[in-house]
């Protein structure tokens, strides 16, 4: 299956591509604003795929600007479409705002009703994804999402404000996502309405804020509510890189050390493992899984490379030096014992590993 995506450098177009990479058997076709800005090229898009996602969009800005710049995006896909003759299933994001008199959810009207019209003319299929609050790893502060203005005012120690302590219904892109593959496979039309979780405002930074505080106090939370964890890792991805490696407390005596390992609100699971010189263990990302890795014993560097970035992280960790890093979700990361001698590591997962839903998708940290 042949998908494109418009908005594909977004928050929601990053997650879909990212869903559709972990071995969805779909080939991903992209737009970026080069391609929107010739209209050749936005006809060569939109040959031979099956569907096209339209992502690509305002949301905030000038009324008059929003509303032209949504509308127009719209036309150009269509001006694609009929110049080609192509007619695939077009997957619009909507907004719940589409409801409301703004310039904002005035555009999600009007784009709709052209997609509507367009598919009825062509005898196409068309889905209008009504979507409430979207939220996930390496949104936008101050654009995306309150969720992840919360999220990176918090990981930077700064103190969040609530304007307006309103209801919000939350829905994480992986969510999105699958829905969105759902939708294509099934061939559904018409106007979909999905669900998220209802919360307010001061709930949800009550939330976050408990989170780091247990988070830094090095207890993990008690992930076993999805929207927790999906908030958790969240909140996560604006502490990477600075905030790790960190050091724990050894606590020395006539007897030896010791220091603790993981702190968890529930248990998950534990991997203690030995690695030859030489040798590199991972080499693989997953969309969910809240992972530690901590070397007791020899020397190892461990590397991090995010989806779709060629930039690799690197840091160095000793078992003299009790040191561990958490892993973000969709960051490719891998574990190389660079000593003479065995590697022992400490693996911690907030899950138990599950064969048929390991979350654990195949892939070289490097890129050559």
């Amino acid at each position: 299956m042949k998908i494109g995506i418009t908005g594909i450098d977004g928050l929601l177009g990053w997650h879909l591509r990212a869903y559709l990479h972990g071995g969805r058997k779909a080939t991903v076709r992209g737009v970026d604003r080069p391609t929107y800005s010739d209209p050749r090229s936005l006809a060569d898009f939109v040959q031979d795929v099956d569907a096209v996602v339209h992502l690509a969009g305002v949301n905030r800005g000038n009324d008059a600007e929003l509303e032209e710049t949504n509308i127009d995006l719209t036309n150009r896909l269509i001006a694609a479409c009929e110049k080609t003759g192509s007619k695939p299933h077009i997957v619009f994001a909507s907004s719940t705002h589409a409801d409301r008199d703004t310039a904002y959810g005035r555009s999600k009207r009007a784009c709709a009703a052209k997609f509507r019209q367009w598919s009825d003319k062509n005898r196409a299929n068309f889905t209008n994804l009504v979507l409430p609050h979207v939220f996930g790893e390496f949104g936008k502060p101050f654009y995306n999402s309150v969720v992840s203005t919360f999220c990176y005012q918090i990981a930077n120690r700064e103190a969040p404000t609530i304007v307006t302590d309103g209801d919000l219904e939350l829905v994480h892109t992986q969510e999105v996502a699958t829905r969105i593959l759902q939708v294509i496979g099934k061939g559904e039309s018409g106007d979909n309405r999905e669900q998220g979780r209802s919360i307010k405002v001061s709930e949800l930074l009550a939330k976050l804020n408990e989170i780091a505080r247990l988070y830094n106090c090095q207890i993990v939370p008690d992930l076993r509510d999805l929207l927790d964890l999906r908030l958790f890792n969240t909140f996560r991805s604006y502490l990477f890189p600075k905030y790790y490696p960190v050091t724990l407390s050894v606590h020395a005596d006539s007897r030896g050390a010791l220091f603790e390992a993981v702190k968890s609100r529930n248990a998950g699971q534990m991997f203690f493992s030995t690695t030859k010189p030489g040798v590199t263990r991972g080499n693989h990302y997953h969309t969910r899984k809240f992972e530690r890795f901590l070397v007791t014993s020899g020397e190892a560097v461990i590397r991090l490379r995010k989806l779709f970035s060629g930039e690799i992280v690197e840091f160095r960790v000793s078992g003299s030096n009790p040191q561990y890093i958490d892993m973000p979700t969709f960051y490719i990361h891998n574990i190389t014992n660079i000593g003479s001698t065995d590697l022992v590591t400490v693996f911690w997962a907030h899950e138990i590993f599950d064969k048929d839903d390991s979350d654990t998708y195949p892939e070289s940290v490097t890129t050559s």
